[in-house]
């Protein structure tokens, strides 16, 4: 699957994701730091990459409906998140991107489960 990673995630992530055989990008590379939430959707959408991100903003399904997106994981780590919980969580990813396509969704990635927004219709 093609992804971006947004500028919140670092190079270790890239690695995992490109290990697991993904098609990965990122903000930084791209020097799209400081890129508004919509502007960034708009350039994956462009780009058919899904986002994954830290950034809360974009885990509320009705500011940015699934079906406007090319997709959106949303890592969720826990108050004070240790490396190994960023791990965890991206291994999740990893896994469940192996059965299913992201596209014009909204997961809620955490480690060992995910929550999914489906497009409406």
């Amino acid at each position: 699957m093609k992804l971006k990673l947004d500028e919140n995630l670092g190079e270790r992530g890239r690695q995992a994701l490109c290990a697991a055989g993904h098609d990965v990008c990122t903000v930084v590379v791209q020097k799209l730091e400081g890129a508004t939430d919509a502007e960034l959707l708009r350039r994956c959408a462009a780009e058919q990459r899904a986002l994954v991100t830290l950034d809360m903003d974009f885990a509320n399904p009705l500011v940015y409906p699934p079906e406007c997106h090319a997709g959106v994981a949303f890592l969720r780590l826990p108050r004070e998140p240790k490396r190994a919980h960023l791990d965890h969580v991206i291994a999740t990813l990893a896994e469940a991107l192996r059965r299913q396509s992201l596209q014009g969704e909204l997961w809620i990635v955490e480690a060992g489960r995910i929550r999914i927004h489906l497009q409406e219709g």
